[in-house]
């Protein structure tokens, strides 16, 4: 209880020297509180006044949604918005601006262009808007301060046009840019496409009948040709021993002729004429045996008539025997061809024989060529079975490449397609574009200096004076002011106190410095007063 007694008593005592040090530097505070306000204040009403007008700008988004067609442009408006920020900002835009509409003609003759456009890209501000909650931009706005309201006013509305014009000159600029991109990198991949499909094409004609897709039917189409190739030696097989058949027929039939005889007068037969030397002999027997007959018979004699018949005949049979020869001397004589020439000397059975031999002949040297021919085919289609491997290996290299040459164009043709469409979105403005939503003002008041800002921070300049000018004369003052004070200065305990002896005149003297005191704190707090309500109204709009 006595600590709390004694920290309460060292509060009061606290209060009480500051209470008593306000009594005494209030004026300290009050004239510089009082001066820094007026010079802060003051001020916002030399300073030339500034007016702001502002445009907002909406980001609409795309009348047609993405999943019908889907932009080509990038949908970073905060970058895209800084871009174009900086191109209207350009010098060349910013020079045009100034002298189309004559800005900065207040300023001084020496002021270079140079300075004009610094000062225009300093009057300029853009703030961006973003949708509550999300990071989507959702609007942004466009702000212009100039000394005069109208031309503050004129100025966002160029602003704001150039920004609406320039961002659909941009995005129509990206998404033709990708576009030609797009037919460019199409127009490649066409030629890629072409060259690999032109390879493939080639490889297959070279190698036509052996590539993979055939090999069933190359397996089919041997087979065949084995089986007839199995049949036509059979068949060859039983020509041959036909011909070792029909050569021993004919031979016993010629053996047979040669050993005959033509039937005389007698009724003796004769031999057959079997070559020149034999008819030869022949036909002087019957012309002798012809003589003979003649000495004692009439030519009507029918032994006569018959044998000068067999004379007729065996002579028309040695002429055409020398013909013969004649025509095969012309002509070298085959060796396969000795044992089947024709003779017409032959009889009707061997002359059957004969041509049952040739015809056999043709038969075996027909089914000689046509199992050349099938072995021939036959090796060829081998061949190619043998070759259908490497062939696949080769084919499927080629085809893949192919494949994705084929893939990637593909994908070329409908992102090109895609990007056409988005193109002709954008030239139609249907894709996402600015739209004015708040028209530039017309400022009615300054936007600076702000009076009333001015008003608050004069009022803090003051106060900070105030205190630094009150402060400092209570540091400096070396006087002693309590009794605590001066017990704090002896080495030894006061024993008893003397009491303050106050006259009438320091009475007096006392109630008039507080009197000035209040009327002066009246007067500053008064003035500050009012200027805060002159400083409320002139920042209020007018009608």
């Amino acid at each position: 209880m006595p600590e709390v007694a004694e920290e309460s008593k060292l509060g009061r005592s606290d209060i009480d020297r500051f209470l008593k040090v306000v009594q005494r530097r209030h004026l300290y505070f009050l004239i510089p509180l009082f001066l820094g306000w007026l010079v802060v204040w003051g001020a916002s009403w030399i300073l030339p006044p500034r007016y702001k007008s502002s445009t907002l700008i909406l980001v609409e988004q795309p009348s047609i949604t993405n999943d019908y067609v889907t932009p080509n442009v990038s949908d970073d408006w905060q970058t895209r918005l800084q871009s174009i920020k900086q191109q209207i900002l350009s010098r060349t835009r910013l020079l045009m601006i100034i002298n189309n509409l004559h800005l900065y003609g207040d300023m001084q003759n020496s002021t270079t262009l140079d300075d004009k456009i610094d000062q225009m890209s300093k009057d300029i501000d853009v703030e961006i808007e973003r949708d509550p909650g999300r990071a989507d931009i959702s609007a942004f706005r466009i702000n212009y301060s100039a000394s005069d309201p109208h031309v503050a006013q004129e100025v966002a509305g160029e602003l704001s046009t150039l920004f609406i014009s320039e961002n659909q000159k941009v995005r129509q600029q990206l998404s033709q840019g990708t576009t030609n991109f797009m037919e460019q990198q199409l127009e490649e991949a066409r030629e890629s496409l072409a060259a690999q499909e032109a390879k493939v094409q080639a490889f297959q004609g070279q190698h036509e009948g052996a590539l993979p897709d055939q090999q069933a039917s190359n397996l089919q189409i041997l087979s065949g040709l084995q089986t007839q190739l199995q049949n036509e030696q059979d068949s060859l097989n039983t020509a041959k021993q036909q011909k070792t058949y029909l050569e021993a027929l004919l031979a016993q039939e010629r053996a047979a002729q040669n050993s005959s005889h033509l039937t005389g007068a007698d009724g003796r037969g004769i031999s057959a004429p079997a070559d020149l030397a034999t008819i030869d002999d022949q036909l002087e027997r019957l012309r002798a045996k012809y003589a003979d007959l003649s000495a004692g018979y009439t030519d009507s004699y029918p032994d006569v008539q018959a044998l000068k018949h067999q004379i007729e005949r065996l002579e028309a049979s040695r002429e055409s025997l020398i013909a013969a020869e004649k025509a095969k001397s012309k002509e070298p004589k085959k060796p396969e061809e000795s044992s089947t020439e024709s003779d017409p000397t032959l009889s009707g059975p061997a002359q059957q024989t004969l041509s049952q031999l040739q015809a056999n002949q043709v038969e075996i040297t027909n089914r000689e060529g046509a199992i050349a021919d099938l072995k021939s085919r036959i090796g060829e289609y081998e061949g190619r079975l043998n070759m259908e491997p490497a062939t696949e290996q080769q084919l499927t290299d080629l085809t893949r490449g192919y494949d994705q040459s084929k893939q990637n164009y593909d994908d070329l043709l409908r992102k090109k397609d895609e990007s056409a469409i988005a193109t002709s979105m954008e030239v139609l403005q249907q894709g996402e574009r600015f739209i004015i939503l708040d028209p530039p003002t017309l400022p009615t008041t300054p936007d600076f200096p702000n009076r009333l800002k001015f008003c608050a921070m004069g009022l803090g300049v003051g106060m900070a004076l105030g205190l630094a000018v009150a402060g400092a004369f209570e540091f400096l003052d070396d006087r002693i002011h309590s009794g605590k004070e001066i017990k704090a200065l002896l080495p030894m305990a006061i024993l008893s106190e003397v009491p303050e002896c106050v006259t009438p005149t320091d009475e007096r003297n006392t109630k008039r410095r507080l009197v000035v005191g209040w009327v002066t704190t009246a007067i500053v707090g008064a003035a500050i007063l009012t200027g805060s309500i002159v400083s409320f109204l002139a920042a209020s709009p007018k009608s």
